[in-house]
């Protein structure tokens, strides 16, 4: 197999340790040595000396949680660096060590056999741990409320039922009054907005129930809990928009798809980036984020065509593809209505996903707004195909049809 890099190394990356693997191709001959080094400061200076000693040229490494970092960090800008995936670099059951695993993935990156994974740049990547932290944190508040409700379950106030949202401005009056010792229906319904949907009447009804100190002291525990994490969220946004400041005009642009809110457009410039280069088309973008169906047939039979299970850019488009489908207009829209008729609602959506994030891929490239095709593109596209079959039916129906084209 031909030699595509002579001197080259790979790093089998642990927390403690890095075991080191050097390959200088000779000719027909083969040298190795390796070296084992710790993950300390001191020691990954070390690392780069030695490397540096052997004249390497490339170095390549597994993406083991975030314990490739560091290594990275200190190596970036003196070697050619490949990040591997764990999944694509599996070496021969039953000859794993630590020492065979480097030598491994040398060998592969000696032939040119390893496809480097998307490492973003470090200002992309800061953006990164600040947009999947806020999403961390909204889940964190989510259950908060869910822990609230629970409360009020187990003192049989259903104010769920008759608020939308409990911690709105109407439902955290109620919640502050139970917690000072409020347990008067009527009091507490009168400090509602007066623009619910529910009467007087049922609101009464399901704000009586039997709140005990206990349950005042949980729903303040909680209440604190979820303002403390809003906090926290509110500190994300602010120091993410100093971040976005460089890439306003993209973030804006993304916000003309439908369903791409200001937060879906941060998630995707994060997890992306804005160097197409990457990525030799839409479809390898849309195959990396998970949203192409599985290719697996054995026989020539075809087993499976689910996609792969998302990460956080999956999951923010997915749920911007809802979005679309909420709107009931537009091309995206009819789109996922003609997909729907024949694949079924859930496939039609992550469609809809990987089109909007193809728009993106384009949009990006190009430095162009979204146009939306419109909600007739399908029946534009196919006039003559429809004119044609009905022609036919009104043929086979005895009539002698001829078609002019309409003033």
């Amino acid at each position: 197999m031909e030699v595509i890099h002579a001197r080259c190394a790979g790093l089998d990356v642990h927390k403690e340790t890095v075991v080191t693997s050097v390959r200088i191709a000779r000719g027909s001959k083969v040298k190795r040595e390796t070296r084992t080094f710790a993950t300390t400061t001191g020691e990954l200076l070390a690392l780069l000396d030695w490397l540096g000693e052997h004249e390497v040229t490339h170095v390549a490494m597994e993406a083991t949680g975030v314990y490739w970092k560091p290594v990275w960090h200190v190596l970036e800008g003196e070697f050619e660096l490949v990040l591997a995936n764990a999944a694509h670099i599996k070496n021969v059951p039953g000859r794993k060590t630590d020492v065979s695993d480097a030598e491994w993935i040398a060998d592969l990156l000696a032939h040119g056999l390893i496809q480097g994974s998307f490492v973003p740049p470090e200002r992309i990547g800061e953006l990164r741990d600040l947009t999947r932290t806020r999403k961390q944190f909204v889940r964190e508040q989510t259950r908060h409320v869910q822990r609230i409700q629970k409360v009020l379950e187990d003192a049989n106030v259903k104010l769920d039922n008759v608020v939308s949202n409990v911690v709105g401005m109407s439902g955290r009056a109620i919640l502050e009054a139970l917690i000072r010792g409020e347990t008067d229906p009527e009091r507490l319904a009168d400090l509602t907005t007066g623009r619910l949907k529910a009467s007087r009447a049922a609101l009464v009804e399901a704000l009586r129930g039997r709140v005990t100190l206990h349950h005042g002291f949980m729903l303040q525990l909680h209440l604190r809990q979820y303002d403390s994490v809003g906090e926290a969220i509110a500190l994300l946004e602010s120091q993410a928009g100093e971040l976005l400041a460089p890439f306003r005009e993209v973030v804006d642009r993304l916000q003309t798809i439908p369903g791409v809110s200001e937060v879906t457009a941060q998630i995707i410039l994060a997890e992306i980036g804005t160097d197409m280069s990457r990525f030799p088309t839409a479809a390898h973008l849309v195959s990396w984020a998970g949203l192409s169906p599985r290719q697996d047939e054995s026989a020539g039979k075809r087993r499976s065509s689910r996609t792969r299970n998302g990460g956080w850019l999956k999951t923010a488009l997915v749920q911007s593809a809802w979005t679309v489908v909420r709107t009931r207009d537009g091309h995206l829209y009819a789109k996922y209505m003609r997909i729907k008729a024949r694949r079924g609602g859930k496939k039609a959506v992550v469609a809809i996903a990987a089109s909007i994030l193809t728009a993106v891929y384009h949009m990006i490239e190009r430095g162009t707004d979204f146009h939306d095709l419109g909600a007739d593109y399908f029946d534009r596209r196919s006039q003559g195909e429809r004119a044609h079959r009905l022609v036919q039916r009104l043929q086979r129906l005895g009539y002698e049809v001829q078609l002019r084209t309409a003033a």
